[in-house]
């Protein structure tokens, strides 16, 4: 699968409509948990039930028969992804909190699938065809969807962020661009001192997006609370807020990108560390630089072009790669704040570097485990095997990279 995303240009009743159209979603996703949560025990709730209630839905509530048939699906399909993660998470007997479903209040998106909508001929424009009056869109962008049939299009998506509208397109083609060999291979060690350390002894630099943007973000955050509620300051004053979160994201998202296409193009093993990142946050001393350095996407992004480019990505486990020494394996205990290994055999680096050593030839022991089943992660919504589970990630790459 790829996803193909153009921003829109419209006029402001379209806008309008979009909006109503993503509140219409919302609406049928949260009736579809209620359903669910208001069931009898006897009373068997899935995929297929919420459906059939959707449709009753549609025969109930005019403004929502106005929007697509196929799209009202896909909405009542978001109420069964949410439901069916947290039959999950309790079999799996996840520790802490299962996800109980919560009722959403944020909606930023709505789905078509293979109906509601129509390319114009130079695939340059889509028409929205349900009673929601969004009508015709321009699309702006350099992505060449007229070189795909339209039948490959398999969803169309409008999303609104902070700066405006976009249009995704999900198209159902092979992401395969198989690389020569290089013969080279690869550990990562992956840190808040620098983004990452290699085996080779390279340290990228940790860029600390939201840190040199904190101060702009929160001047802009205490201005929303210098305007009155409801009025058109405030409003203008929340969006120039979420701009500026919206541009982090987007800084995280490409640097990750470039560095992990970057690293699989040129090697043919890469070896990284199998951390559990949701469990670190839980130091509320580095959970804000955790999140910051965005370890689990470029995590992601390896995987995915792992798998595109036809090389091998191993997940080893992370313990000991730091204490133990890569040339003798004398276990050297040292406080996170030692930044040298120094072992008793003379062996003398940085901490890092004999972290990202041992984590390769773990991985060539075959302590790891490959990853075969790899995305990427670019916006907000979700690529798997089934297109019910389209919500949360994207294989979605830039031009330039």
């Amino acid at each position: 699968m790829l996803v193909l995303e153009y921003k829109v240009k419209a006029k402001p009743q379209q806008y309008q409509a979009i909006d109503e159209a993503i509140r219409t979603v919302q609406f049928i996703r949260n009736k579809a948990i209620r359903y669910w949560m208001d069931a009898p025990q006897d009373v068997k709730i899935n995929r297929f039930a919420l459906n059939k209630y959707s449709t009753e839905l549609r025969n109930e509530f005019n403004f929502v028969k106005d929007l697509n048939s196929m799209a009202v699906q896909a909405s009542a399909e978001r109420g069964w992804l949410a439901i069916s993660r947290f039959y999950d998470n309790c079999k799996s007997s996840k520790l802490g909190k299962k996800g109980y479903p919560k009722f959403q209040k944020d909606n930023r998106s709505v789905e078509y699938k293979t109906s509601g909508w129509s390319l114009h001929p130079t695939k340059r424009r889509i028409t929205i065809t349900d009673k929601k009056g969004i009508a015709e869109l321009r699309l702006l962008g350099k992505w060449d969807i007229h070189t795909y049939p339209v039948k490959s299009i398999k969803r169309v998506r409008l999303i609104r962020r902070a700066n405006g509208y976009y249009c995704q397109f999900c198209v159902d083609v092979e992401c395969i661009d198989i690389q020569p060999l290089t013969g080279n291979e690869i550990g990562l060690d992956v840190g808040l001192e620098s983004f990452c350390t290699d085996s080779n002894g390279h340290q990228e630099p940790n860029p600390k997006f939201l840190r040199s943007s904190e101060a702009d973000i929160k001047h802009a955050q205490r201005q929303i609370y210098k305007k009155h509620k409801g009025s058109s300051n405030r409003r203008k004053a929340r969006t120039k807020f979420s701009k500026k979160h919206l541009r982090v994201n987007r800084q995280r998202t490409e640097h990750a990108k470039k560095l992990a296409r970057h690293v699989c193009k040129s090697n043919d093993l890469v070896a990284y560390e199998d951390l559990k990142v949701a469990n670190m946050l839980k130091n509320h001393c580095l959970a804000k630089s955790i999140s910051d350095a965005s370890w689990y996407q470029f995590r992601q992004w390896l995987e995915y072009f792992a798998t595109k480019f036809g090389k091998l990505a191993v997940a080893v486990p992370p313990h000991y790669t730091s204490q133990e020494c890569s040339q003798c394996k004398r276990v050297v205990k040292k406080a996170l704040s030692t930044r040298t290994h120094v072992c008793v055999c003379g062996c003398n680096l940085h901490r890092d570097e004999n972290a990202a050593i041992n984590i390769l030839l773990k991985a060539k022991s075959r302590g790891g485990h490959p990853q075969s089943k790899a995305s990427g992660v670019g916006t907000a919504t979700l690529l798997g095997a089934t297109l019910v589970e389209q919500v949360l990630t994207l294989n979605e790459e830039s031009l330039w990279l």
